[in-house]
């Protein structure tokens, strides 16, 4: 009797020849790259922003304290940390104006101790104020070459108050001394700032140390450097010193709350030197440093703080990425490559 064994051996080994064909072709397919239409992320977009943060210094008011500013930035530069934006308030937009310009802080030391009083004061009996404050523009334009405010060497903006309505109002393009004279236009001491329909003094009402609009520059961590008088249970020292703690007084509460959103405050210790008291510049210099020099810690451990944050962002990032990917990898299979997926061969579709 004639087996049929072999007859069966050879048809089943026929049927499975095509069959392994056409499972090899399809894990192949599986294994090509998505179509172009894909909108799964690449991982270079999905890596989010350089780790490189951008550090923004806001500067607050304070008359001659404002020297204090100087020395804050001398340490900022020296421990490789300058500000990439600046924001400044009355006397921090004075120095936050020629920072942007392009001065470092050994420069606008110099110009500090150069400084003639004559040149910034313009006396002029008003009711608005004793000091016109043309004078103070002009000086402004002349140190930052007549640059407007959207041409400085690094972004900067003063804060002044709109008069009319009390409203804060950030100044980023323009006329960089006339922005300035606005934010530093102490009311009583110096007469409001015209511009177009409105009038401007001084950014302290509103927002003492401007840390929001340093924010808004787009800065990734916030250095605030507040100079301002404080109450201290006792009457301050001539007419100066009696309006620059009653616009204290008047900005308190909000200065607080955005004191409160910077990442480190700097308090130079300053308030014993008079508001129109020149001759203690390279005092309030000194202690700009030695507050700098003592928040460093502070500001190293946020730095570090907000890379870690920005790396774990980025790894999760691409992480998502990947399983996109691998995603549309597996609804772009056909039937085929599914059944075959089913069977645990993925092929040309790795697990993220």
């Amino acid at each position: 009797m004639r087996s049929t064994a072999p007859r069966t051996s050879l048809s089943l080994t026929a049927w499975a020849r095509p069959f392994a064909l056409l499972l090899a072709a399809a894990l192949a397919a599986c294994g090509t790259p998505p179509p172009a239409s894909t909108t799964a992320p690449s991982a270079a977009q999905a890596s989010g922003p350089s780790n490189t943060l951008k550090i923004g210094i806001a500067l607050g008011g304070g008359a001659a304290k404002g020297f204090a500013h100087i020395g804050v930035i001398k340490m900022l530069e020296a421990n490789g940390l300058a500000p990439a934006v600046v924001a400044g308030t009355s006397a921090g937009s004075v120095v936050g104006a020629l920072y942007a310009s392009g001065m470092n802080a050994f420069e606008l030391q110099e110009k500090a101790v150069a400084l003639d009083e004559a040149r910034i004061r313009d006396l002029q009996l008003s009711s608005g104020g004793l000091l016109v404050g043309q004078k103070l523009e002009d000086y402004v334009n002349e140190q930052v070459r007549r640059q407007p405010l959207e041409r400085l060497a690094k972004p900067f903006v003063a804060v002044a108050t709109r008069l009319e309505d009390g409203e804060r109002t950030v100044f980023a393009r323009g006329n960089t001394g006339q922005a300035v004279r606005a934010s530093s236009s102490v009311p009583g001491v110096f007469q409001p700032v015209t511009i177009g329909k409105f009038h401007y003094v001084d950014g302290g009402v509103v927002s003492p140390v401007p840390v929001d609009a340093a924010r808004q520059l787009g800065a990734d961590l916030v250095v605030a450097v507040d100079i301002s008088n404080k109450a201290r249970g006792q009457a301050p020292a001539g007419m100066l010193g009696t309006l620059g703690q009653s616009i204290a007084i008047m900005g308190q509460k909000a200065g607080q709350a955005e004191l409160a959103r910077a990442d480190v405050v700097v308090r130079p210790q300053v308030l014993d030197i008079g508001a129109a008291d020149f001759t203690q510049r390279a005092s309030a210099i000194l202690e700009g440093e030695k507050a700098a020099l003592a928040a460093m810690p502070q500001i190293r451990a946020r730095i570090a703080q907000l890379q870690a944050a920005r790396e774990e962002a980025t790894r999760l990032a691409q992480r998502q990425a990947a399983e996109a990917r691998h995603q549309a990898c597996l609804e772009q299979r056909s039937r085929l490559q599914k059944l075959a997926g089913m069977a645990g061969l993925e092929g040309g579709c790795p697990a993220p």
